[in-house]
């Protein structure tokens, strides 16, 4: 802006503040990782998967591999990455370097606040099987979900194991989402319990053939009701 004087003067207000979100950009888990990684330092895509397997940030978020191509060129589409240089080394096919543009950076910053200010109800497959449980019998449920338990119980040594030689080496910031995984493992281990314990003292049961009587009872008054 010139002043009426003649003198320059910045904006340096509008300079700081956050560009706006691109409206292309698609905001999946694998386009956040590939922002995340390159903000730390540029990377070929082979580099982004080795770094993802090493620190186990595929598995904590189910990530497909074939994803991450689509995310790579997702993401240099809207602007939000670039490639730098492309190289060969003997037979190996090219690898093209990556790095995060200004407008990536941006992107990642507002990315992040909205995941970290805004709960999202997440579906589960465990949560489905939950809301269509009468369609095994009480013994059944109890069975497997004391395998359940099992299976919490080791994937939670598993994590806590994780977590010493981790934060031992880059501190408790990098994992955090350990942490997390871990902290909900205990909290459905404790429900699923109470749930088993229930089930032992018969204060929780079911029948499937009773809830299809009562769904058959209510259809016929619902139609009464519009009749």
């Amino acid at each position: 802006m010139v002043g009426s004087n003649g003198i320059v003067r910045l904006n340096y207000s509008a300079m700081n503040k956050p560009r706006r979100r691109r409206a292309a950009a698609n905001r999946t888990l694998w386009s956040l990782a590939v922002l995340a990684m390159l903000d730390e330092r540029s990377m070929h895509p082979y580099e982004m998967q080795r770094v993802m397997q090493q620190r186990h940030t595929d598995e904590l978020l189910a990530l497909k591999r074939g994803s991450l191509y689509h995310a790579i060129n997702q993401l240099q589409r809207d602007g939000l990455i670039e490639p730098i240089e492309t190289s060969r080394e003997g037979r190996r096919p090219e690898r093209t370097v990556y790095r995060v543009t200004p407008e990536g950076q941006d992107e990642l910053r507002l990315w992040m606040h909205d995941l970290l200010s805004t709960p999202v109800n997440e579906g589960s497959q465990f949560t489905a099987a939950l809301a269509f449980i009468r369609h095994v019998s009480p013994d059944e449920a109890l069975e497997h979900l004391q395998r359940r338990v099992g299976e919490l119980e080791a994937s939670i040594k598993i994590v806590q194991a994780l977590e010493q030689v981790i934060a031992s080496l880059v501190g408790r910031a990098s994992v955090l989402e350990l942490e997390y995984q871990r902290a909900l493992a205990q909290a459905e281990l404790s429900w699923v319990r109470s749930v088993i314990d229930d089930l032992h003292k018969h204060k929780l049961t079911w029948s499937i053939d009773d809830f299809k009587a009562y769904i058959v009872k209510d259809n016929s008054d619902m139609n009464n009701v519009e009749a």
